[in-house]
C-alpha cells in the first residue's frame, strides 16, 4: 500500500499568518504535539533569516524525536555566490538537521524579474546548492517555488530546474503552487506529465487562495505525489496552506492510503485544537472532520434518521478523528435531544415520559425568555444534568461585585471581586481587567484555581452579546453567549438576564462548571 509522506510547515509557513506570533517555546510545544502525532517531518523554520528560528534549531539539536525529522528551511544560493560561500546555506548545515529543505525559482518570469539574472545560473544555483547540501550529508527536499505557473508559461524550463535538482542528487522533488492560483484539473495533468520526466519521489506543496488548497493537493497525490506539505488549521500567509489535518482525513477515511499511523488519527481533532489554542487564531466550527460543528445536526428529521442510521447523515464515523456527534436542542429537533442526553446519564425515557414532556416544557419557556441551547450545547447539557440530579456542587457564589471606570490617563478598566465557597470552604479574588467580563473572568478563575488547578488550561475564545426586545431599550433582556476552549475541545454556554454583567456571570459559571464536569468524566 502506498504511504504519503507528511511534511509540516506551520513553523515557518503558519508562522507568517497575520496576527501570528510563536514565542520560541510556542515552536517547540507545536514541534512535540506534532511528534506526538506522528508527522514524519516538521519544518522548523528559516535558521539563516532570524535570531528566533536560529534559537530553535539550538534549542531542538541533538533531541531524539518519535516519529519526526526536524527540517531546516532555505534558498538556493544567491546568484554569482558560490554555495560554500553563501551565507544562508551555510546556516542551513550549522543547523544540524537531519534534512534541509531549500527553494529556488522554476518560473522564468522570477528568473528575469525579480532574482535578475540569467536561466542558466538560475539552473547553476540550484544545482550547485544541492550538490553542496548532499556533499555536507544532508536529506535534501528541493521545493520547486512557483512550479504549476512556471510549467503553464514555459514547461521546458519549468521541468529543467526540477531535473537539475534530481541531477545534483535532490531525495524529492515538490512542486508548488506558491500562488494557490492553480485549479485541480491543471494540477492532476502538469504532476502526471512531470511524473514521467523525473524518477526521484514528488511531492506537492498548496496555497489555499482559490479555497482548493486540500482539493489540490489530492489531486496531485492522485496523480502519483507521495509527498504531502501543508499546515495545521491552514495557517499561512494570505489565504493560507493546504490544511493537512484535512488531508490525512481524507487520505485515511476515503481513499485508504497510509500517512501517520493510523491509532494517530484519532486525536487530529486534539492536535487541530492544540494548534488553535497556541496560535490564539480560533478553529471554525465548521471546520472539515474537527470542527465542533462538524458533525452536529439540528433538523428533527436529520436526528430521526442519524438515531436509525448514522450513515443517513454522517459521511464518516466522527471517532475516526476524535470528535464526537452533537444533537443539537432547538424547536426543531422536539424531544430526542433531551432522551439521548438522558440515556448518556443512565436515565431511560422516552417520546411518552412525563420527564421528556416536563423538559421540553421547561426547554421551550427558557427558549422563550431568550435562551438559545442550540447554540449552547454545554448549557444544555448541564440543564439536563441539573434536572436529574447528576450534578457535583463545584462552588456556591456568596456575592461578586464589578466597578467599571476611565482614569485620567483616559484608559478604561474594571475590577471585579468574587467571594465563593468551594467544599464549605471561603474564597475570595480580586482582579483587574480590560473590561467587567475580563475581570469577572480572571477573578472567578483565580478564586478556583487553588481547587481546580486545570482551569488554566481554558480559556474564553469568543463573546457575543445580543439584544433580545430592542423597544425595552436599556431595560432589555441581553443574551450571552460565551466559546471556551481548553487543548482538546471548545464549548459554548448561555446567560439571559435584562443586567449584561449577570447575563455574563451565568454563561461563565455554566463554562467553568461545564469544563470541571469533563475533565471529570475524562479521569474515570
Amino acid at each position: 500500500m502506498t504511504k504519503i509522506t507528511i511534511y509540516d510547515t506551520t513553523l515557518r509557513d503558519g508562522s507568517q499568518t497575520e496576527g501570528i506570533s510563536f514565542t520560541v517555546q510556542d515552536k517547540i510545544k507545536i514541534t512535540e504535539k506534532l511528534d506526538e502525532l506522528g508527522v514524519h517531518y516538521i519544518e522548523g523554520g528559516w535558521p539563516g533569516s532570524n535570531p528566533k528560528d536560529k534559537e530553535y534549531f539550538q534549542s531542538v539539536k541533538g533531541r531524539k524525536w518519535k516519529h519526526a525529522a526536524i527540517a531546516a528551511f532555505g534558498s538556493t544560493r544567491r546568484a554569482k555566490v558560490k554555495a560554500a560561500e553563501d551565507q544562508n546555506l551555510k546556516e542551513l548545515v550549522a543547523s544540524e538537521t537531519p534534512t534541509v529543505t531549500i527553494f529556488g525559482k522554476s518560473w522564468d518570469l522570477h528568473v528575469t524579474d525579480v532574482l535578475r539574472t540569467t536561466l542558466e545560473e538560475n539552473l547553476e544555483m540550484i544545482s550547485s546548492s544541492v550538490a553542496y547540501l548532499k556533499k555536507n550529508k544532508r536529506e535534501v527536499i528541493y521545493d520547486a517555488e512557483h512550479f504549476f505557473d512556471g510549467y503553464k508559461r514555459n514547461p521546458g524550463y519549468a521541468l529543467k530546474t526540477i531535473l537539475a535538482a534530481e541531477k545534483a542528487g535532490a531525495d524529492c522533488v515538490v512542486l508548488c503552487d506558491t500562488n494557490g492560483g492553480t485549479l485541480p484539473t491543471e494540477v492532476k495533468e502538469i504532476v502526471s506529465a512531470v511524473k514521467k520526466k523525473i524518477r526521484v519521489p514528488l511531492g506537492i506543496h498548496t496555497h489555499d487562495d482559490l479555497g482548493m488548497g486540500v482539493a489540490n493537493s489530492i489531486a496531485a497525490i492522485e496523480a502519483g505525489c507521495v509527498h504531502v506539505q501543508g499546515t495545521f488549521n491552514g495557517l499561512g500567509e494570505r489565504c493560507g496552506n493546504a490544511d493537512l489535518g484535512t488531508i490525512i482525513g481524507i487520505l485515511h477515511t476515503k481513499m485508504d492510503l497510509k500517512s501517520i499511523p493510523d491509532a494517530k488519527v484519532k486525536h487530529l481533532m486534539e492536535a487541530s485544537y492544540f494548534l488553535s489554542e497556541i496560535s490564539n487564531i480560533k478553529l471554525p466550527d465548521n471546520h472539515a472532520f474537527v470542527g465542533h460543528s462538524a458533525f452536529a445536526h439540528k433538523g428533527g428529521v436529520h436526528i430521526d434518521a442519524i438515531l436509525k442510521n448514522p450513515l443517513a447523515y454522517e459521511h464518516i464515523d466522527p471517532a475516526l478523528v476524535g470528535n464526537h456527534r452533537r444533537l443539537l436542542t432547538s424547536e426543531l429537533a422536539g424531544k430526542m435531544p433531551i432522551i439521548l442526553k438522558a440515556e448518556q446519564l443512565g436515565v431511560k425515557i422516552d417520546k411518552k415520559s412525563p420527564e421528556a414532556q416536563k423538559i421540553l416544557l421547561d426547554l421551550q419557556k427558557k427558549e422563550n425568555e431568550g435562551y438559545q441551547f442550540e447554540a449552547a450545547d454545554a448549557s444544555f447539557e448541564l440543564f439536563i444534568k441539573r434536572y436529574f440530579k447528576k450534578y457535583p456542587n463545584f462552588f456556591e457564589l456568596q456575592e461578586f461585585k464589578v466597578e467599571t471606570g476611565k482614569g485620567r490617563d483616559g484608559k478604561v478598566s474594571a475590577t471585579a471581586f468574587v467571594q465563593l465557597s468551594v467544599n464549605g470552604k471561603g474564597e475570595r479574588s480580586t482582579f483587574l481587567g480590560a473590561g467587567p467580563v475580563d475581570a469577572l473572568d480572571r477573578a472567578l478563575r483565580a478564586a478556583l484555581a487553588g481547587f481546580y488547578p486545570a482551569l488554566s488550561d481554558m480559556r474564553l475564545s469568543d463573546y457575543k452579546v445580543r439584544v433580545l426586545d430592542s423597544r425595552q431599550a436599556t431595560a432589555s433582556r441581553v443574551r450571552v453567549l460565551i466559546e471556551s476552549q481548553d487543548n482538546s475541545d471548545s464549548w459554548t454556554t448561555v446567560g439571559v438576564h435584562e443586567n449584561i454583567i449577570e447575563a455574563s456571570w451565568e454563561a461563565l459559571t455554566d463554562s467553568i462548571e461545564y469544563k470541571l464536569l469533563k475533565d471529570q468524566k475524562a479521569q474515570k
